[in-house]
């Protein structure tokens, strides 16, 4: 099983308030299954590795691009570090660019920001769901990973 972790930028309030979306995204399934906001920090990627399921932390190979949070706290045995012209990330760059064409509240130069941080994480969360909802209905699963 493979995994594609990215992080995006984007902001609650002010433009320099800002808040880095970390997420793995599975490449078999196209569904997102783990998800941490915060800083772009050792923490924030400790919180994005807790928050898979238990059972991706024992056997998955998670693809990421070379920052060093994710060297420093995924385990070597369960991480790969690449370059975006390999194309073992596309999956999830393609899926930032969605969420940003998607959310109004992640486009860089918008309207629409988030003033709260509980609604930023509820607009963030109510489009996962509804997006891995989606990819179950074209893989015809019910199971959530």
């Amino acid at each position: 099983m493979i995994l594609e972790c990215d992080e995006l930028w984007s902001y609650v309030g002010k433009k320099r308030c800002q808040k880095w979306i970390w997420l793995a995204l599975n490449r078999q399934t196209r569904e997102i299954v783990g998800v941490a906001l915060g800083q772009r920090t050792k923490s924030t990627a400790r919180n994005l590795w807790t928050s898979l399921p238990p059972v991706y932390r024992q056997c998955v190979v998670c693809s990421t691009d070379f920052w060093a949070a994710y060297a420093a706290i995924f385990p070597s045995k369960r991480h790969r570090a690449v370059g975006k012209e390999s194309g073992q990330t596309n999956h999830i760059e393609r899926f930032n660019n969605t969420l940003r064409q998607r959310c109004s509240r992640l486009v860089r130069k918008t309207l629409s920001f988030s003033k709260k941080l509980a609604n930023h994480i509820g607009a963030l969360w109510y489009f996962i769901h509804d997006y891995n909802a989606q990819q179950r209905a074209k893989l015809g699963t019910t199971t959530i990973a």
